[in-house]
């Protein structure tokens, strides 16, 4: 589910085609299995309205929950673009022999943060995760050694500079991969189903279940691939633009 997910388009395929069928289902099956007398239509159009109304419901919900989950990737990549260049600021403070090559492993760093945000290809983030893991690792390395040559206030201050810095690339992962729960989905698609099959049993004229099997599984099935390029860090076209980490190191390099 969540490498589906991860793919606007295909969920915008899957679900159209399937809510067709379902459309159609209701329209040519269901029909002939149990016709629909005049006396039973206003129960019909109660179970529609209600079932309209819950679907309605959910992809709010979900949209609201896409969302709150976007802007919290925006605010972490702010906030790790933040940290970096506060840890530059304060290795100033350090001895020179550890604040060049701590400044240059702070650049190197930034640019692989900012190349990881920006890939889409999923072995090659695999080797980026190493390339950060081995560099955060070596970043560690070099404020330890800082603090231990410093044992003052001011060794502390970059100690713990370097710190949130690991720790702000630990919090926007972790953002990455908080999805709308796979219940959810689940529970949208099998309503969007039921709701086009029983549209379908209940339409009247030629003309109007033309328009019921092309716009409403239209309708839905893109308003379910909207959720899923919003709620998807790495597919789709609504994506983190990591505007800040860019202007960051614009500003390093300099």
């Amino acid at each position: 589910m969540a490498a589906f997910v991860d793919h606007p388009a295909i969920v915008f395929l899957l679900v159209h085609v399937l809510l067709i069928v379902a459309a159609a289902i209701g329209v040519f099956v269901l029909r002939r299995v149990a016709p629909l007398g005049d006396e039973e239509r206003d129960d019909l159009n109660a179970v529609q309205g209600a079932t309209f109304t819950l679907l309605a419901l959910l992809i709010g919900f979900s949209v609201s929950m896409a969302v709150s989950r976007y802007d919290l990737r925006k605010s972490l990549e702010e906030a790790e673009a933040n940290a970096i260049g506060t840890e530059f600021t304060r290795v100033d403070l350090a001895d020179p022999h550890f604040r060049d090559p701590m400044r240059a492993a702070l650049i190197r760093y930034t640019r692989l943060r900012l190349t990881e945000f920006q890939t889409r290809d999923t072995d090659a983030r695999r080797r980026l995760g190493s390339e950060i893991a081995a560099l955060q690792s070596e970043l560690w390395q070099q404020a330890t050694q800082v603090g231990k040559a410093q044992p003052t206030p001011i060794g502390a201050l970059v100690v713990a500079g370097m710190n949130d810095v690991l720790n702000s690339q630990d919090y926007s992962e972790a953002a990455r991969i908080n999805h709308i729960p796979h219940g959810a989905w689940i529970l949208m698609i099998l309503i969007a189903v039921f709701g086009c099959a029983v549209q379908g049993y209940g339409a009247k004229g030629k003309r109007r279940v033309a328009l019921l099997v092309t716009i409403l599984p239209f309708t839905v099935s893109l308003s379910l691939a909207l959720i899923a390029d919003i709620d998807s860090p790495r597919g789709g076209i609504i994506r983190v633009q990591p505007q800040n980490l860019t202007r960051l190191l614009h500003s390093l390099e300099k």
